[in-house]
């Protein structure tokens, strides 16, 4: 349908303050298109494209503009109104997963959605390829990274059933279990966390490195358990085993699976495609990317991504670099979430999955702790250890090993987060960023007691 909206806009001083968020332009007037850009403080017209708005501009006064927009008029299409964050909202699915079953009714809103995606000039790539990053590293800040878009809907069923506390399990750098404990805390609950470690720390404080320094600031009860016993007890008992003391207790607990993993969970980057689709119709040129990459390391985010894909309109296909067990686990574990929604579709019909676990799960070798430095020196993107890191790892080197297969391609590379692991690495990555030292100022340069304030 069309719709015609007034945008305010107040400039002063090269500053301009937007009272009201549109869509798509089909017709601009009295609008520089240096204006249209992407940042938050301005018009988040264009996901994708960016410019920028500090020039001279040739307004100066209170002015009304008017857009022509197109604009699919349903509540989750609709621009945001204020003060939605961590708000609870009926969940529409997209057109083209409204058969699926069962459907979410709710969902919570806990990331900044939506998440910006730009071009990523890596180096070294096949040629005529693209290689274009979905910024899911930077969904919230306690909260960032793909957990947060899984948890939106888990959080809304807790809450539903009435739960007064979250029980999740985990690595002991997990960014899950960061997320949900942040999550929980948001929504006035509390938190406990199975996050397994080696047997000789297993009855030693876990410190507070990287994850577990926000998990523990913000209230979460930890229990630990080693490996060993982890594998042979497994997750789904020893979450029941909390639950069962949780309910004893006279708490009612809500189970989240590793990662989030369940079908519930798959919503989220079910979702998560949906927005992709609303950003490509922003841009001008016809971006379609012909596949999406993405770390592979509990099964729900590429079984999201991959039936979405398949389903809707995007029609990329899926490559996961799995970071843990091996691809046919995954194949079957993708399987039994895409049977969990009624959606008749064999997951290796839909999602190619790469083995990128190398040494093991969030254990990373001196090469690929190198890599994860050079692309950051290079392109300014940071990557973590345990997920992108490798999953990137691995398509460079299948790119560099397999160049036919990736020539002239347009890829998305889904950036799931997981900054905060890198600082349980720091030991290891001290050798390789030695530029540093001590500024040489020479004696001729005058010098004066109190002339340098330190503030």
């Amino acid at each position: 349908m069309q719709l015609t909206k007034f945008i305010y806009f107040l400039i002063e001083e090269n500053k301009i303050e937007v009272q009201w968020r549109s869509y798509q332009i089909q017709e601009q007037n009295e609008l520089n298109s240096e204006m249209l850009c992407s940042s938050n403080s301005f018009l988040n017209l264009n996901p994708i494209v960016s410019s920028s708005i500090n020039k001279p501009l040739i307004f100066r006064s209170l002015r009304i503009i008017k857009f022509t927009v197109s604009a699919k008029m349903d509540q989750n299409d609709a621009a945001a109104p204020p003060f939605t964050f961590l708000t609870r909202k009926p969940y529409t699915p997209p057109s083209w997963a409204s058969h699926l079953n069962p459907l979410p009714s709710h969902a919570f809103s806990l990331g900044h959605l939506p998440t910006p995606i730009h071009k990523w000039n890596l180096p070294n790539l096949p040629n005529n390829t693209e290689v274009w990053l979905k910024r899911d590293d930077i969904s919230g800040m306690q909260l960032s990274g793909n957990k947060v878009r899984k948890l939106e809907f888990l959080m809304a069923d807790a809450v539903a059933q009435g739960a007064d506390c979250i029980i999740t399990i985990g690595g002991i750098q997990s960014n899950h279990c960061r997320a949900t404990a942040v999550a929980a805390k948001y929504l006035n609950l509390d938190c406990y966390l199975i996050l397994r470690t080696s047997k000789i720390l297993v009855d030693e404080d876990p410190g507070l490195t990287g994850n577990l320094l926000v998990e523990r600031l913000v209230g979460a009860h930890i229990e630990l358990i080693s490996k060993e016993e982890y594998a042979k007890v497994g997750s789904v008992t020893l979450t029941d085993i909390l639950k069962e003391k949780l309910l004893k207790e006279g708490r009612r607990p809500y189970v989240i699976p590793v990662g989030g993993s369940n079908s519930l969970g798959t919503w989220g980057y079910i979702e998560a495609i949906r927005e992709i689709e609303q950003q490509l119709q922003t841009v001008h040129n016809q971006l379609k990317f012909d596949d999406i990459v993405v770390a592979c390391g509990s099964g729900g985010t590429i079984a999201g991504l991959s039936l979405g894909s398949w389903l809707g309109t995007l029609k990329a296909k899926v490559h996961a670099f799995s970071v843990c067990d091996d691809p046919d686990y995954f194949y079957d574990f993708t399987q039994g979430l895409l049977d969990g929604l009624n959606a008749g579709v064999s997951s290796r019909d839909i999602v190619n999955v790469q083995n990128a676990k190398g040494l093991g799960y969030a254990i990373t070798t001196s090469e690929e702790l190198k890599f994860v430095k050079e692309i950051a020196a290079a392109t300014g993107v940071v990557l973590d250890p345990v997920y992108s890191g490798k999953a990137a790892y691995g398509m460079l080197k299948d790119m560099a090993e397999n160049p036919k297969k990736w020539e002239g391609r347009k890829i998305l590379f889904i950036h799931t987060g997981g900054l905060l692991g890198l600082f349980d690495k720091v030991d290891q990555m001290a050798p390789l960023v030695t530029n540093w030292r001590r500024m040489d100022v020479h004696e001729s340069v005058p010098r004066e007691d109190g002339i340098g304030k330190m503030f």
